[in-house]
């Protein structure tokens, strides 16, 4: 049995077009597997904490001192133990400010743990959770993929070398963008990038298995 863990991180809750995609990918997978075991963690509706002196000093490899850094040294385990179990990855990531929500970032702050999703080598960082596949649904409201905006993309570079550092390196890209160009650019946008899920499912995630 395969397991999916799912990070959404839109602040919109059922109105958000990443969250909505995301369901669609769900729904996808199952249909792939209909056993497949899928860990949810919604960042935007029940966000991690952001870190603190305490849990900074707690996720640097220090033994806890108190019970602040005691929870979040558990509130990490926790975190890496679910990346860990999972097969594939799938993030919602909605682009706020050209880069990815706070939410998700703090998400990466607990879980990238140096001597546990990666360590440090004399050719640099290398991963220690390698092996796993991932669909990350990007949500923009301009047009950053290309063209005179794609300079201002701060989300998706960001979003690879973070998975990257954890060696997860099998990483497909779904963007629906021009969301704020009106309602048939929106629509669009939204079939186009549902239309490349059911491909990436279906092709790159299971044809090659």
């Amino acid at each position: 049995m395969s397991t999916v863990l799912v990070l959404t991180s839109s602040a919109l809750g059922a109105a958000s077009v990443s969250n909505q995609l995301v369901q669609d990918a769900i729904a996808l997978l199952r249909l792939q597997d209909p056993h497949v075991r899928v860990i949810t963690r919604d960042l935007g509706g029940n966000p991690i904490p952001h870190l603190t002196v305490e849990s900074a000093t707690a996720l640097r490899g220090a033994e806890p001192a108190n019970a602040a850094q005691a929870a979040a040294r558990a509130l990490s385990d926790e975190l890496i133990a679910e990346l860990k179990a999972a097969d594939t990855l799938v993030v919602g990531a909605p682009m706020y400010n050209f880069g990815i929500a706070s939410t998700l970032k703090t998400w990466f702050d607990h879980v990238l743990r140096a001597g546990i999703t990666f360590k440090y080598s004399e050719s640099g960082p290398v991963g220690l959770v390698g092996g796993k596949r991932s669909i990350v649904v990007e949500s923009r409201g301009g047009l950053y993929s290309e063209g005179p905006a794609k300079v201002l993309d701060s989300q998706e570079p960001h979003l690879r070398s973070l998975l990257g550092l954890m060696g997860i390196t099998n990483v497909m890209f779904v963007r629906a963008e021009k969301l704020a160009f009106g309602p048939e650019p929106r629509e669009k946008a939204i079939d186009t990038a549902r239309a490349q899920l059911e491909e990436v499912i279906q092709k790159e995630f299971f044809e090659a298995t």
